[in-house]
């Protein structure tokens, strides 16, 4: 009986616009960690701002450019920040937070640092935040963040907004002209210390643990 030659998977040097390619047959196992999500940790390293307890979160891609932006963001507003590299954890404390006024230098490398405008609104009725940076995809602007904070009762100019009223925001409503998810996690964080009901309609379809006071309307 003739033995059936079985074929020795090809090896080839691939360069980066080439496809994958994997000739078989043979079997593929092993074990792959799946690192955290960049778009996930930056608006909970911002919402940390609201806590005045320590926050933990795990599973953080500490290592990607914008999380140590954002660490820089948090600390330069007065956050203590500890970060366990073999673990990715940040452990952060917003207690000492006094200044609603992060670095410009760092907000210019990334777009997610414009997070902490909602926050800070929030829990201080006052913030001064330069225009977000660091998007390498085209022109992404941030009106309707604005606008949504507006209708919550915050006054703007292109680095300043603060409580109309002069203490901090209020319940409103806001109908984003598209479902935007970086405006309604922004306008979430804003609301959740602003006094009385928000209604936020057309939002992108974001959960996030613990906001069970927000009428959604789809």
């Amino acid at each position: 009986m003739q033995k059936t030659q079985i074929p020795t998977p090809e090896t080839q040097t691939l360069q980066p616009d080439q496809t994958f390619i994997i000739t078989g047959p043979t079997t593929l196992s092993g074990h792959v960690s799946i690192s955290g999500s960049k778009n996930s940790s930056l608006p909970l390293l911002a919402a940390t701002l609201l806590c005045k307890n320590s926050c933990l979160l795990h599973n953080v891609p500490i290592k990607l450019t914008d999380i140590k932006a954002m660490v820089s963001i948090l600390r330069s507003l007065g956050a203590e920040v500890k970060i366990n590299v073999q673990n990715n954890d940040i452990l952060v404390n917003s207690d000492c937070v006094g200044s609603v006024q992060p670095c410009s230098e760092e907000l210019k490398k990334t777009r997610g640092g414009f997070f902490v405008i909602g926050p800070l609104l929030g829990r201080f009725g006052k913030a001064v935040v330069a225009l977000p940076g660091g998007c390498d995809i085209g022109e992404r602007p941030v009106d309707l963040y604005v606008r949504g904070l507006r209708a919550l009762g915050a006054v703007d100019g292109k680095v300043l907004a603060h409580a109309a009223n002069g203490r901090g925001l209020v319940g409103g409503s806001f109908h984003l002209d598209f479902p935007s998810v970086g405006a309604t996690e922004t306008l979430m964080m804003a609301a959740s210390m602003a006094d009385g009901d928000t209604l936020l309609s057309n939002v992108a379809k974001v959960c996030i643990s613990g906001c069970n006071f927000f009428i959604f309307t789809f």
